[in-house]
């Protein structure tokens, strides 16, 4: 029984290693039968262990989610919420723009399969996290009352998928969120520029 244990945890660590591998290669939409088989395990072992491509991509991305998870948290009781919202939207464009599959993950609609959790989306997990950091910047007149995280998960998704094949996909992915965030968010009495500072 313990070997079967020790087999499936082997199975599923070995799974976890060639899905990142995968994703990494060809986005969100890599082919499962293909991890199974550089895995050298079968389709059944992968649905054991991912009943489902969301679930998949939960396992793959779960790590960069929790840490912008807690760094909204460690951003909510900041001062300044302008600067908060900001340095976590940086944080999530980052990420978002060099992780490949990541954009095309929050791009899929959780809800759209009644079996899938809403936990278990990126999505859901982000939008939980960078609600209250919006709902500051609001409250404090740093963004407009009709900014929703909603809008702006959207724009850092479009975003990364539009720097995708570029040479510096961070570098160009940074710029637009700055040229963005110029519109969003000037600085008061600023003039608009490209630059968050």
């Amino acid at each position: 029984m313990s070997s079967q244990r020790a087999d499936a945890r082997r199975n599923y660590a070995r799974l976890l290693a060639v899905a990142e591998q995968e994703i990494a290669a060809h986005g969100a939409d890599a082919s499962l039968e293909q991890i199974a088989r550089i895995a050298g395990v079968g389709s059944a072992t992968v649905r054991r262990h991912f009943p489902s491509r969301h679930a998949l991509l939960d396992a793959v991305f779960r790590g960069v989610i929790e840490n912008l998870g807690a760094r909204a948290r460690e951003l909510s009781d900041a001062a300044d919420a302008r600067a908060a919202l900001l340095d976590w939207l940086a944080a999530v464009n980052g990420n978002v723009a060099t992780i490949r599959g990541l954009a095309i993950a929050l791009t899929r609609d959780c809800t759209a399969s009644p079996t899938e959790a809403h936990e278990h989306c990126a999505t859901a997990q982000l939008t939980e996290a960078g609600e209250p950091l919006v709902r500051h910047a609001v409250q404090d007149g740093a963004v407009g009352r009709d900014v929703t995280i909603t809008d702006l998960l959207a724009l850092i998704t479009g975003i990364a998928l539009a720097t995708e094949h570029h040479p510096d996909p961070a570098a160009a992915a940074d710029r637009l969120l700055d040229l963005a965030v110029a519109g969003i968010s000037p600085r008061p009495g600023a003039t608009v520029d490209a630059g968050r500072g």
